[in-house]
């Protein structure tokens, strides 16, 4: 009988607790700004002027392009420039560069923090025993001894119960501020993403444009050495000045110097593409990359304006810092208002394991409290002030990166359009140029024009050359670009 009712007591005092703490918790009310999320900016356009087709150019690089107006941009745009190596390389950094294993533990720090938080809305349960060896003083008898040993061992066990109610929404905001930290470490992770295979492509398409570039010079080495070769053997007959044959040892000298410094970016940017894909330089095998046979991306995804604040990784990342921190006021003001707390213990103590619940060995009690601070020299209110102030700067933050994010696509626009031109214009230098150092060339093998006329033809044609490769690969990189302007996809990804 005494059993049922030590079992009635103890429901009694656990139903009081949470009567208690969720009466007061379902009348409490949450302090502090209410986070709503910032409108899209009202424009509806990126650039002041229009710019909706980039005419085809007659090489290779030089297809149409259009922009398609509300086209959403693929998970994995980067597979649109036909390149298997740059697939693989892609997927290989994705898969194991440290940045990305970095950022994912950082977000299950933050889920972590969240949750952990979350613990606080419910009651603390915890248990204790402690046994003890104690002697009682001469002519002392302990009352919970029942032989009058003055040397006993003494077992108590306790279940206790706290609660703090919510009452003025300190625990929610706390909450709110750090599932906010965790969306932003969220999107951060989906902008380590896009930033990995935005650099992983356009290094790839660099070292596609040096090996280019190294192919051109060996060509150009080739035809400066034949071109000495014939220089000799005219010398050898009289034809040829000392110093026709003086000017072209210096002109396939520079020739000559110019491979060493392709040779090191090339180097350099197969280190590069090596690290993003997680391997050490040493171990790391990356196939040629022939710049003549990648496709350029002919449909242009464009999203409307009012979705790129949705799309931007990085700007959702700094809006979720807004969320944080508009929470945290709402920390600081809950922290200057009474802070309530209920407390409850059930226990037995007994100098017999077995005989600690027993009748005349059982104690409870239930506490409740509250606090509040009186006089603290204004800490709590520079706090709340503090954190008002953080509000102010991570909003202004935020415009400053959507500001950004808007640059970024209409600088992407621009490029597009520019490099397009001048491509066009570096073909036409190319082949004007050609044309002028064959008429020259022949001319000299004909024996009406001197060695300078040529040497400087073949110069011009050599930069044109160059030219033509550079604004080949700023066509494909400039596309690059725009990709991760628009926020990558990533919304498009499966997880």
């Amino acid at each position: 009988m005494r059993a049922e009712i030590n079992q009635l007591e103890l429901r009694s005092i656990q139903t009081s607790l949470l009567l208690t703490g969720f009466t007061l918790l379902s009348s409490g009310c949450t302090v502090g700004p209410d986070y709503r999320a910032a409108e899209a900016p009202k424009v509806s356009a990126y650039t002041n002027r229009a710019i909706v087709t980039i005419a085809a150019t007659d090489s290779p690089g030089g297809a149409a392009q259009r922009f398609m107006q509300g086209k959403d941009v693929a998970a994995q745009w980067w597979r649109g420039y036909g390149s298997t190596e740059i697939d693989r390389l892609v997927d290989a950094a994705l898969a194991h560069n440290p940045s990305i294993a970095s950022a994912q533990a950082a977000l299950h720090q933050a889920k972590a923090n969240a949750d952990a938080q979350r613990g606080s809305y419910f009651p603390t349960l915890q248990a204790s025993y402690t046994p003890s060896k104690q002697r009682n003083a001469v002519g002392t008898i302990s009352p919970t001894l029942t032989s009058g040993d003055p040397v006993y061992t003494l077992h108590t066990a306790q279940l206790s119960i706290s609660y703090v109610p919510d009452v003025f929404g300190l625990n929610r905001r706390t909450v709110e501020s750090l599932a906010a930290q965790e969306d932003s470490q969220y999107f951060q992770l989906e902008a380590t993403y896009l930033t990995l295979a935005a650099n992983v492509v356009t290094n790839a398409i660099q070292l596609s444009l040096i090996q280019a570039q190294i192919h051109c010079n060996e060509e150009i080495i080739a035809a400066a050495e034949k071109t000495l070769t014939m220089l000799k053997e005219q010398a050898r007959l009289g034809f040829s000045s000392g110093l026709d044959l003086s000017a072209q040892e210096t002109a396939l000298a520079q020739a000559r110097l110019a491979l060493p410094p392709l040779q090191k970016q090339l180097d350099q940017t197969r280190d590069m593409l090596a690290v993003l894909t997680g391997e050490f330089p040493s171990d790391s095998q990356i196939d040629g990359i022939d710049l003549a046979t990648l496709t350029l991306p002919q449909e242009l995804p464009l999203s409307l304006p009012s979705s790129l604040i949705q799309q931007r990784p990085d700007v959702r990342a700094a809006e979720a810092l807004v969320h944080a921190a508009s929470a945290q006021v709402g920390v600081a003001i809950a922290n200057r208002l009474p802070q309530f707390s209920i407390n409850g213990t059930l226990g037995g103590t007994a100098t017999g394991f077995s005989r600690m619940f027993s009748a005349g060995n059982q104690f409870w009690s239930v506490t409740g409290g509250a606090t509040q601070t009186l006089f603290d020299f204004g800490t709590l209110k520079h706090k709340q002030t503090a954190a008002e102030a953080a509000l102010d700067q991570a909003s202004a933050q935020y415009r400053s990166v959507v500001l950004t994010a808007f640059q970024n696509v209409a600088d992407s626009l621009f490029a597009i359009d520019a490099d397009a031109k001048a491509l066009q214009a570096a073909i036409d230098a190319e082949k004007s140029a050609k044309k002028t150092a064959d008429l020259i060339r022949r001319q000299f093998e004909s024996g009406f024009a001197g060695m300078p006329p040529v040497l400087a033809a073949e110069q011009a044609y050599q930069q044109a050359r160059i030219a033509r490769l550079q604004n080949q690969a700023a066509r494909y990189t400039d596309t690059v670009a725009l990709f991760q302007a628009l926020g990558g996809g990533w919304w498009n990804r499966k997880h």
